[in-house]
């Protein structure tokens, strides 16, 4: 009996050191996008995004109507509007890559497919408004040529006035949307602007990294809430891509580690 006691306490105890040893498998695998649960939950429960976009638009609608009083040709005015996270939100991805510890591109042709993504709050109202007075509407994407079908039937089935093939324009052959802004005021003059990028409204933003990003902010101060309407995007955007100098070749752990050490403590 005290040999069996003994062999049976050898075992206990190599199983113990053998467990501590081995990696905490399940931790690993909810690890890979786990700096996004919080920014994806503000979306998706915070009352103060909410009321972050309703005030956006709100402002929005104060600059149109300020700019109706002064024109006699509001079919000569053009509004420019991003789509994901200022029209549209796509949380749920965000949501399901945390879920199913994946990274983007995975799973985001399915999303797409769906063409189910929510309208933001206050977007739909303002943008009829603007239509109702015969205001010219341009949603400028970087969503690939690919998802124009599905783009479409989401921001008519959500309720977007003027999502026709000629006010949709997507991305083709680089990121940039400038090209594409000129493009709409060759015919229209763009007196506002919408996105939760700074790159939704000038050139001047593309490809800056943070320093730069933010002393062109400043200079440009005046123009926020003016012609610029930023909406809140906390879990993604040039903002981050700045952090790691848009070197999208580094895997998940290392741009945490960039995040970490841009982190600012007493």
């Amino acid at each position: 009996m005290k040999r069996l006691y003994f062999s049976l306490s050898i075992i206990s105890a190599y199983l113990l050191m053998t467990g501590c040893d081995r990696p905490n498998e399940t931790n690993n695998k909810d690890s890979i996008n786990e700096h996004l649960i919080v920014a994806t939950l503000y979306h998706q429960q915070a009352a103060e995004m909410k009321a972050l976009t309703y005030q956006a638009y709100n402002i929005a609608r104060c600059r149109l109507d300020e700019k109706l009083k002064g024109t006699d040709n509001p079919a000569g005015l053009a509004i420019v509007l991003d789509i994901d996270e200022t029209v549209l939100d796509n949380s749920p991805y965000e949501a399901k890559t945390i879920l199913e510890n994946i990274s983007y591109p995975e799973g985001w042709d399915e999303w797409m497919n769906l063409a189910n993504a929510d309208a933001l709050p206050g977007a739909v109202d303002f943008l009829n408004y603007a239509n109702q007075h015969g205001v010219g509407i341009f949603y400028i994407t970087n969503r690939k040529e690919k998802y124009r079908k599905q783009t479409m039937k989401n921001l008519l089935e959500k309720g977007f006035p003027q999502a026709v093939n000629e006010h949709l324009l997507l991305r083709t052959d680089e990121s940039s949307k400038e090209k594409r802004r000129n493009l709409v005021s060759e015919n229209h003059e763009i007196f506002l602007l919408l996105g939760d990028n700074l790159s939704d409204f000038d050139m001047i933003f593309d490809k800056k990294n943070s320093g730069e990003r933010e002393a062109t902010v400043k200079k440009l101060r005046d123009e926020f809430g003016k012609k610029f309407i930023i909406l809140p995007n906390t879990m993604y955007g040039d903002w981050l891509g700045a952090i790691y100098d848009y070197d999208h070749s580094l895997d998940n752990q290392q741009k945490l580690e960039n995040y970490k050490q841009n982190l600012r403590g007493f």
